[in-house]
Parts: C-alpha cells; structure tokens; sequence
C-alpha cells in the first residue's frame, strides 16, 4: 500500500511539474523559435520575388533610357551580389545576417534610383511592360516590408521568452538558446523605407 502511494505521489509530482514546465516554455520557446525560421523564410523568399523581377525590368529601360548605363549596371550589380548573399533559417548567425541586410539594402537603393531615372522618360513610362512591371515591384516592396516587420516582431517575441523569467529558466535548464540577431537597416536605407518607392503613371 505505501509503495502504491509512493508511486501515486510521484505519478503526480511528475504531472505537475510538466504543467509548470509547459506554462514555462517548454513548448513555447521551440515554437517560437520555428516562427522566427518561417517568418525569415519569408523575408527571403520575398526578396527572391524582387530579384527575379528585376532583370525583366532592367531589360525593358534598357530600351528606352539608353544613357543610363551607369545606373543600370549598379542595379546589375547589386542584385548580383544579393543573390549570392544567403542565411540560413535554422542558424541565424549574427555576421551572415548583417551581410545580406546589408546586399539586399544596396540592391534597394539601386532600384529606388533606376525608378527616379525612368521619371524623366514618358515612353518609358507609358510602356505597359514597364506599368506592369513597377507595380508588381511596388507590390513586392511592401510584402517586404510587411515579411519584415512580422520577423522583426517573432525576433522580438522569442528573445523575449529566453531571456524574461519565468520562461527564461526553462531555456538555461533545457534548450541553452541564444538571443537572435534582430534585424536592422543602415539610415540610407531606413530614409528610403520611410518613403516607400511609389510609381505613378501619368
């Protein structure tokens, strides 16, 4: 009978304490941490959208803004190196993070100048490739933004959980996560933010 009891009292404390541990992060911090993968991959799988985009547009000024050369090389370029800068969802290093910010920031200011080029250009802009073309890159611009912003906030909710009592014990007793790198902007890059590219046809 004391056995019995014994092991019906243990029975119970392993119970409770995997209700403490479940309402402590058990749970919540691996999830939180699979939102923060998934919502990079999509960050990244936006920017992919923006850089197929791109050669189609290049292509299209390219007929029509021919002294534009310098620009349309710079955009060239810069999604050339965005394309070999990649991360990796599932380990996110700090280093790896700042440099594909910082190629996919270059490639947006190269493109914020190929659209205030092609303003002095009424062909070009009458060109219905070239309306098509802007408008679904103004519409990856802000799914970017959008994709970002819903990063910036999984960062921010999972650092929470490993660092903020009472969570944070159950990720030093059993997971040991780091916080993770939140993502940033250079200032010439957050000033072009602030003024969302906007195409308009006139």
């Amino acid at each position: 009978m004391k056995k019995f009891c014994l092991s019906w009292r243990m029975s119970g404390l392993f119970i409770a304490m995997s209700m403490i541990l479940t309402s402590c992060g058990l749970q919540s911090i691996p999830q939180a941490k699979n939102g923060v993968e998934a919502a990079l991959a999509e960050v990244t799988n936006q920017y992919k959208r923006r850089s197929d985009l791109i050669p189609n547009l290049v292509n299209v000024v390219k007929g029509y803004a021919t002294h534009e050369q310098d620009t349309l090389t710079k955009v060239i370029e810069a999604r050339a190196k965005a394309t070999q800068v990649t991360v990796d969802a599932g380990s996110i290093a700090p280093e790896k993070l700042k440099e594909y910010m910082a190629a996919q920031g270059q490639l947006s200011q190269a493109l914020g100048r190929l659209m205030v080029v092609s303003e002095k250009y009424p062909d070009l802009k009458a060109n219905e490739n070239f309306k098509d073309l802007s408008a679904q890159l103004e519409g990856t611009e802000n799914r970017i933004t959008i994709a970002r912003q819903r990063y910036i906030e999984s960062i921010k909710g999972f650092n929470d959980l490993i660092t903020v009592l009472p969570t944070s014990f159950t990720n030093s007793f059993y997971y040991h996560f780091e916080k993770m790198p939140q993502w940033t902007v250079d200032e010439s890059e957050r000033k072009q933010i602030e003024t969302a590219p906007k195409v308009e046809f006139k």
